[in-house]
């Protein structure tokens, strides 16, 4: 129901800490945020133009900046600097109860004294709406959220998936322009996320509105997200679909923090040979994919050594000029067999199907080899990548 644009928002927190001077011209760094005389900046440059009805997903470790981003579009956090439009209009200065966003909580919020009724119908009440009219909001909210048989009990006697359920009852009943949610599944176990995500998506499909999802949770990052913003020390990573952040991740950091169990990371040659761009490996050579060759070639990047990344699901146990690594561990995970294993001093992880695999004990010798389609070239200084 709304678009959004943020333009170079920036977030700075006064710092309280007595600082050492910096030499001129310098900056400081504190626990990779950037720090300037002006504080700790814990968000910086942030610029996404986010499409009506889309559902965009910050995703980051812990302290990245994006429950803060969060926060500011929601107006609960001032904005230090650049500008904030809700469909058309800057929002900066206008309070969070004339911006008409609705919030979801990790620790949802609920009024324990008020029913699961008295909870969703809370914010209706204070837009003095009829009752007739609050009395219909809530019980269609509860049908999509499956919650009409608890609406006359107290949170104390729900679960923590029926109390989330609740929480966003309550958002969406106001049918907000933009849904925000701050780690909203955190605090379930792990069947009750899955269930929980599920019913995100199906929920997606039956409100028209923006959604804004924060998570530190990969999966929930690649399963909900239209795209997902990846930050990291309040500065934006790379922003683009789930496929194309896991096919092309824009740097070391996003192809680390994307993809489970993580890429693993060689030191190779990035080579050319008869206008073919190729890596080297431990002695074998791997000619790129076309459409590798294609982007190296526009970006005219020349041959040298590089950080190579390849996914465990990539690597392979058939193939000529072979790759030698011992296993360390591995681990029966039912149709796969996960190998932690030692390759030039460097700790791999190879997953492979079980179907026509023979299992390779703990100490023996695991050869390998990868396609040059799952070959990923980063400079080994900087970390981008050459692709990019």
């Amino acid at each position: 129901m709304s678009s959004l644009s943020l333009q170079n928002i920036k977030k700075v927190y006064p710092n309280t800490e007595k600082k050492k001077k910096a030499k001129k011209g310098e900056e400081e760094k504190k626990s990779g945020l950037l720090v300037t005389d002006e504080g700790v900046v814990a968000v910086q440059e942030f610029n996404l133009e986010i499409a009506d009805k889309e559902f965009i997903v910050l995703v980051g470790p812990s302290g990245c900046g994006k429950s803060t981003t969060l926060r500011m579009v929601a107006g609960l956090e001032e904005i230090s600097g650049g500008d904030l439009y809700i469909d058309g209009k800057r929002v900066n200065d206008v309070e969070p109860k004339d911006r008409d966003i609705a919030m979801v909580f990790q620790s949802y919020a609920l009024y324990p004294h008020m029913t699961v009724y008295e909870n969703m119908a809370f914010p209706l009440k204070l837009q003095k709406m009829d009752k007739a009219q609050i009395d219909q909001k809530v019980k269609e909210a509860a049908q999509i959220l499956g919650i009409t048989e608890f609406l006359d009990r107290k949170p104390k006697a729900l679960s923590g998936g029926q109390r989330q359920r609740v929480a966003i009852g309550r958002a969406i009943v106001r049918s907000p322009k933009v849904l925000l949610m701050d780690e909203p599944l955190s605090n379930l176990d792990a069947k009750l996320r899955n269930q929980m995500r599920a019913e995100i998506i199906k929920l997606r499909k039956r409100i028209d509105t923006t959604f804004i999802y924060v998570t530190h949770d990969q999966t929930e990052a690649m399963t909900l997200g239209d795209r997902i913003v990846i930050m990291k020390d309040g500065v934006i990573q790379q922003v683009g679909t789930p496929q194309e952040v896991f096919d092309h991740p824009a740097n070391l950091f996003v192809a680390g923090f994307i993809g489970m169990p993580r890429m693993n990371l060689f030191d190779a040659k990035l080579v050319k040979e008869d206008g073919k761009y190729a890596v080297v490996l431990g002695g074998v050579k791997v000619v790129l994919a076309d459409d590798k060759q294609e982007r190296l070639a526009a970006n005219q990047v020349e041959p040298q050594d590089i950080t190579l990344g390849v996914r465990p699901e990539h690597l392979s146990l058939k193939g000529t000029d072979m790759l030698k690594g011992t296993v360390d561990v591995y681990e029966m995970m039912g149709s796969e067999v996960h190998y932690h294993a030692t390759f030039e001093g460097k700790d791999i992880i190879i997953i492979v199907p079980t179907i026509g695999n023979v299992t390779i004990g703990m100490g023996e010798e695991i050869a390998f080899t990868f396609g040059g389609n799952a070959a990923h070239v980063f400079n080994k200084s900087t970390g981008v990548n050459l692709e990019a």
